[in-house]
């Protein structure tokens, strides 16, 4: 059924005003789609309600997606045949709850943001780390805080950038097509995924404290307990190691590749608020709804198509790659220390509506591929005498893939 415009609706009004392009052609769906949609993109539909979340969601969402995965994909497996094919859903699921726990518990937990109290976020920053093994806490707190969110933002001394030039081994010289090569044929190469996950391990163990490295046992060790008495082995392999280890880095991976953009010629000494914000803009997903002055049959194919697009490509992006807040990663980097983190989506729609007068206006980009290539084309046009890797030096292969994710 083609979703038509009602004249006299509030709705109808918002997308006559043309308050949005792609966002507010949205509001011709039903009511009921709209928070879906808003979660979906990243972005409300203007004069929409907030979306009220709070920590504990992000927080038992995340470990409710990782158990929750796992136990489908034991389930599947141990019934066979078709049920198998849930094992897409139940790995999927797992993935989420991983990046989740990555990009929202670890993260805001490094900024000693989580939940505010030190010894609550430090506890959940160290049991993420062993859980998922990544860079050990303390070194991730003290070098994202004192290398990403400072003046040296997206300069050779950014671990962002050192991950981009010298760990993806792209560089300005190259064309948007050999980065997207380059960085697809890293994305399956066995080489890349075992110095990735070496470097992961090596960068959580080497200096991981006391109780990291307890948690990190006592974990593994059930894990692999638990397997052994159970000669479950293939499905540990499947349910946990295939999300944690190759699918979790494909995911870091494309999300390192639509962080940050590179500054271009002659604004390398831009500083502050001005940096931080013409380097970093959001990542929408989603794109405009079919016009609405089609023939029946040509809206039929174009309205079928767009939900097929919306359902897959962009829902995929979302859940797999652009998880979390990483869609309105330009609001935190505007404000790292907001109380209210957990309400991203609104957040940042408050203040793009309402914007302080000291800071530039938002920038946003509507697609996970239109996103990297923009990225990709910054690089291109930045000084590659300013963004040189040979100037790089004194850094490890275990710090680069460890500075992959943010």
């Amino acid at each position: 059924m083609i979703p038509e415009v009602d004249r006299s609706s509030d709705r109808a009004d918002q997308l006559d005003a043309g308050v949005h392009p792609v966002r507010d052609g949205m509001v011709v769906l039903p009511r009921v789609v709209q928070v879906p949609l808003t979660l979906l993109t990243g972005k409300p539909h203007t004069g929409q309600r907030s979306v009220e979340l709070n920590a504990h969601v992000h927080v038992v969402g995340a470990f409710a997606s990782m158990a929750g995965g796992f136990a489908v994909t034991a389930a599947a497996m141990t019934l066979g045949r078709w049920w198998n094919v849930l094992c897409l859903i139940g790995v999927a699921m797992t993935l989420h709850g991983m990046r989740n726990a990555r990009m929202m518990i670890f993260h805001q937990a490094a900024h000693r943001n989580l939940y505010g109290r030190k010894s609550v976020d430090e506890f959940f920053g160290r049991l993420c780390a062993a859980l998922l093994l990544v860079q050990n806490f303390r070194e991730y707190s003290r070098e994202h805080t004192a290398d990403h969110h400072s003046k040296h933002h997206m300069t050779l001394r950014d671990p962002t950038v050192q991950a981009f030039l010298v760990g993806l081994d792209l560089d300005p010289t190259m064309s948007r097509q050999q980065m997207w090569r380059r960085v697809s044929t890293k994305l399956i190469s066995p080489r890349f995924h075992v110095m990735f996950s070496i470097s992961r391990l090596v960068s959580f163990w080497s200096k991981a404290d006391v109780p990291e490295r307890a948690m990190a046992i006592i974990l593994y060790g059930s894990f692999a307990g638990a397997a052994t008495l159970t000669h479950s082995w293939l499905i540990f392999l499947v349910g946990w190691l295939l999300p944690l280890i190759p699918l979790f880095q494909v995911s870091n991976t494309l999300r390192l590749c639509v962080k940050h953009t590179f500054p271009a010629p002659g604004r390398e000494c831009i500083t502050g608020r001005e940096r931080m914000a013409a380097l970093t803009n959001a990542i929408f997903l989603g794109e405009p709804v079919p016009p609405r002055d089609l023939p029946v049959t040509v809206r039929t194919v174009q309205w079928t198509a767009w939900v097929i697009r919306m359902s897959t490509v962009h829902a995929f992006a979302r859940y797999l790659v652009l998880t979390g807040d990483t869609v309105c990663h330009d609001f935190h980097h505007r404000f790292p220390k907001d109380k209210l983190w957990f309400n991203y989506i609104s957040g940042r729609q408050r203040d793009a509506e309402n914007p302080s007068k000291s800071w530039p206006e938002y920038t946003e980009v509507w697609g996970l591929k239109n996103a990297i290539d923009h990225v990709f084309d910054s690089l291109r046009a930045s000084d590659p005498t300013i963004f040189d890797k040979s100037k790089i030096t004194g850094v490890s292969s275990r710090s680069l893939f460890a500075a992959f994710d943010d």
